[in-house]
């Protein structure tokens, strides 16, 4: 279903203006139409009797407690959320930015969003930006070698392009 996250892990979370706004569309419809909807499925289950061995009543509360933590992760990172407007065509490695990138001794490129992993952009894999990998990209520019800590030991990364 949804990623859990610790609070710390959600401090400060960099966000393109499409991910928050879609964030808080998502939000707005879990306090209304998503409550509204399990208070129902809630309320059907009891209808039926025992809720001791009624299935349909414990989904329908289990239902509610994920959709309960979502509204708080949500709320949580929407507050304390930094809104990043990047600029189009950019070629430091910032939040927000696309890179492809290739290990030392591989001729394939991989690439990823530096971001949160709210932002699911384009099918690609993301990066944080508080990660060794992250950490070692942010600030640099196609064509900069960085190296980093990973597993006990250090890997060599070639940044290939930088982009949106």
């Amino acid at each position: 279903m949804h990623e859990r996250h610790t609070l710390e892990e959600m401090g400060d979370t960099a966000l393109s203006r499409e991910a928050y706004e879609r964030l808080q569309a998502e939000l707005d419809d879990l306090t209304t139409r998503g409550r509204v909807e399990i208070a129902q499925a809630i309320e059907a289950a009891r209808a039926l009797g025992d809720l001791s061995e009624n299935g349909d009543y414990h989904a329908a509360k289990d239902s509610q407690g994920k959709m309960e933590a979502r509204i708080r992760q949500l709320q949580t990172m929407l507050v304390t959320a930094r809104v990043i407007d990047r600029q189009a065509g950019g070629d430091v490695v910032e939040a927000g930015s696309v890179v492809a990138i290739r290990y030392a001794g591989d001729d394939a490129t991989e690439r990823y969003l530096v971001g949160s992993i709210e932002e699911r952009r384009d099918g690609l894999e993301v990066i944080s930006p508080a990660s060794p990998l992250g950490q070692a990209l942010l600030g640099r520019r196609a064509g900069e070698r960085v190296t980093y800590e990973a597993v006990g030991r250090t890997l060599d990364v070639e940044i290939v392009t930088v982009g949106d």
